[in-house]
């Protein structure tokens, strides 16, 4: 239980913003946001968390055309993580088991013909 308690609270503490290269984590990313409608919500969680960690923007909102850079502690090893978005106005998407050691970002789409918010990654 100590270990799950230490892992979430490490979990929670690597997503905050940090600068310079000593502090990045592999899993580093940026999320652009070419939707159309505000992100009122983004959870990054570790993958298969029965529940999402705290939201990574805070009170922020992030504005369509406008991007957000994620970052995690150096010591993070986990690479699998599940990410939700939700918009302004409740709607949400969620994408589970994203290889963060594999992608530096995720361009967020919105698809008016079927309703479906799309993930591309480079």
């Amino acid at each position: 239980m100590k270990n799950i308690a230490a892992k979430a609270l490490l979990v929670a503490s690597s997503l905050f913003l940090m600068h310079g290269a000593a502090l990045a984590g592999q899993q580093d990313f940026t999320i652009v946001n070419k939707t159309g409608y505000p992100l009122k919500h983004i959870y990054v969680s570790e993958n298969n968390n029965n529940s999402w960690d705290e939201d990574i923007l805070g009170r922020d909102v992030l504005n369509d055309g406008e991007y957000f850079e994620v970052s995690f502690a150096k010591a993070e090893k986990t690479c699998k993580w599940d990410m939700k978005v939700v918009y302004d106005d409740g709607e949400s998407a969620v994408w589970d088991g994203l290889n963060l050691c594999q992608i530096s970002k995720l361009t967020l789409k919105w698809n008016k013909n079927t309703g479906v918010t799309s993930a591309q990654t480079e």
